[in-house]
């Protein structure tokens, strides 16, 4: 009996251990299976992949994986998808994409209620003559764009190609008809995205 208990508590302990030792396994450069493609997709999500999802994680995954770090603050810029890199991209992804519209194989919102060509332009709270806050009083950063709300109403979810999910929820005076400016942590990374006309899914 006593060593049907000692065995049963081994076994306990050594689940425990490799559990843990799952959970704390660091996503790298080089790596490829379905773990790799649910890091791209959340990437992809919101904005910071603009490749296909393979399931390959390359040079182009550890770049998006580098500028995520670096839009949050607070993580160490090195790449590499540990434990706080991947709850990080969690929360995120259940802000601005845990509503049900998955993407499809070539980057589409397979769920949308229609789709409009905009000019789009960027912006960011340190530009000269900006605030911290949106005109409904959000905090300015990523995922948030402003627009004309007679062509699209402010509080609706929005997909934008190359920039990710994201909330209507700042006007701007310069922002009328089919324009869209859209939020950027950094006046570096809205100078870098320039001028592009872009496709916006209304969600």
């Amino acid at each position: 009996m006593v060593k049907k208990i000692i065995i049963a508590c081994t076994l306990v302990c050594m689940t425990t251990m490799v559990s843990s030792v799952s959970l704390a396994k660091t996503i790298d450069k080089g790596q490829r299976g379905h773990h790799v493609s649910k890091v791209q997709t959340m990437l992809k999500h919101q904005g910071f992949l603009h490749d296909s999802v393979d399931g390959i994680y390359g040079h182009n995954t550890e770049q998006a994986v580098r500028k995520f770090q670096k839009s949050k603050g607070g993580l160490a810029v090195d790449g590499r998808v540990g434990p706080a890199t991947m709850n990080a991209l969690e929360k995120m992804e259940t802000r601005y994409g845990g509503h049900g519209t998955a993407l499809s194989h070539d980057g589409v919102p397979n769920k949308y209620s229609r789709v409009l060509t905009m000019q789009a332009s960027a912006y960011s709270s340190q530009d000269p003559g900006n605030g911290n806050y949106t005109a409904t009083g959000s905090r300015l950063k990523k995922g948030i764009v402003s627009v004309d709300p007679r062509l699209i109403p402010l509080g609706t979810r929005l997909y934008v190609e190359g920039y990710g999910y994201a909330v209507a929820d700042d006007v701007g005076g310069a922002i009328k008809g089919h324009r869209i400016d859209l939020a950027y942590d950094s006046r570096s990374e809205a100078l870098q995205f320039g001028r592009q006309t872009v496709k916006v899914y209304v969600l």
